[in-house]
């Protein structure tokens, strides 16, 4: 076998590093308002219905609802129908960001607006909005945050979805430099034992979703807390099928020549791996170790689109078949690494009938790990069913004809 020579050879991941200068800044600067290209879903029937069941697989949900045609046309949506976090599967093919910059997505702010069936065509489009910064960071030196908007219309020209979210940019260089001056990294992979681990499986195989008994909003109170839902421990493999489950915006998972071609454009999306001598994609900073360590984090971990989805599967299990996840929003606090357990919950905070004549809920969401940090603090607007209305909040926004 020939021996990997070169960066490679020094066994630390080399990727092309930069500083937040004026030029830079002015680059992106110029950028502002620009609306960038992605792809938007499938609408062939068989391809659509296969899309839906490897995306509610990628993120871990379990819900028949999303996947089982017959009880889609048997419940308030009247056809088979996508989770609500599917239009996160429609944005993608984006190559956009500040060359030599680490980044992380750090929070997400979405309105969920109709229901995505399976045959439909759904166009997404991405504006950048601009950015804050630079500013001084303890974690690298200095930081930018980039902002942009998501908005996504079916074929019948319906909005069904608008998400605002947050990108953190910093100096990988800087944040490598001061990691040793942060508090301790946390044990990765956490050492589980066979007791613990057999516990967690438990609780995961007994959370189910609430199904077709609805949840009727006479009966929730105020401080009651929402049924939970845990995540872990997160494996390569729970990386992987969110990746080919078409969760990931980021269209840089690509093989041979056809990924050195990209590299080729865009050098600084890839890095050289000091174990294989391949290049990589800078995305494999969530189940490649040499990645992550070059970004200045310890450990592989989670995808910001992601946990985003976890929340959204949250409130679908609690609610039911019926009520309907009008908004939600989340920050991305630290890193979920792999090896990690998250238990997602949560607690109402308030309940209204809403300037549409709705009745909701308000939901304070939380995602702890195994150590008791809050990686995923948030919020959640749902309408529930009432007994007073003549039709549930998801027949409201159930299509007529299809």
């Amino acid at each position: 076998m020939t021996a990997v020579t070169g960066d490679a050879a020094a066994g630390e991941a080399r990727m092309p590093e930069a500083v937040i200068d004026e030029a830079m800044i002015e680059s992106m600067r110029a950028k502002i308002g620009v609306e960038l290209r992605i792809a938007h879903s499938v609408n062939n029937e068989e391809a659509t219905r296969i899309a839906v069941a490897k995306f509610a697989g990628g993120i871990g949900d379990v819900n028949p609802l999303w996947t089982d045609a017959e009880r889609g046309e048997r419940s308030d949506y009247a056809g088979p129908v996508a989770p609500p976090s599917f239009v996160i599967g429609c944005f993608s093919g984006i190559q956009f960001g500040w060359p030599g910059l680490g980044s992380f997505h750090s929070s997400t702010d979405m309105d969920l607006l109709a229901p995505v069936y399976w045959y439909d065509t759904i166009t997404a489009r991405c504006r950048y909005d601009g950015f804050t910064g630079p500013r001084p960071s303890s974690f690298a030196g200095r930081m930018v945050t980039d902002h942009f908007t998501n908005t996504y219309v079916n074929q019948h020209g319906e909005a069904v979805a608008e998400i605002r979210w947050q990108v953190v940019n910093y100096e990988r260089a800087a944040a490598r430099a001061t990691r040793s001056g942060r508090k301790a990294a946390p044990t990765v992979p956490h050492p589980w034992t066979p007791e613990e681990l057999a516990e967690v499986e438990r609780r995961v195989l007994a959370e189910r979703p609430r199904g077709d008994e609805p949840l009727w909003w006479e009966e929730v109170k105020v401080g009651d807390p929402v049924a939970t839902l845990t995540k872990g421990p997160i494996g390569l493999t729970d990386e992987v099928a969110f990746i080919a489950g078409g969760g990931t915006p980021i269209p840089r998972l690509k093989a041979h020549a056809a990924a050195l071609a990209d590299y080729a454009d865009h050098h600084a999306w890839a890095f050289r791996d000091p174990v294989t001598g391949a290049q990589e994609p800078i995305y494999a900073v969530h189940y490649n170790q040499a990645a992550a360590n070059a970004m200045g984090v310890a450990y592989q971990y989670d995808v910001g689109f992601q946990r985003q989805c976890w929340q959204i599967q949250l409130m679908t299990h609690w609610i039911g078949d019926s009520g309907w996840v009008k908004h939600l929003s989340a920050q991305y606090r630290g890193f979920v690494y792999l090896s990690d357990v998250l238990e997602l919950g949560g607690e109402v905070t308030g309940k209204e009938i809403d300037a549409a004549g709705e009745h909701v809920v308000h939901v304070r969401t939380f995602a702890r790990n195994q150590r008791g940090d809050d990686v995923m603090p948030g919020t959640a607007t749902v309408a529930l069913p009432s007994r007073e209305a003549d039709r549930s909040p998801v027949a409201r926004r159930a299509r007529s004809t299809r």
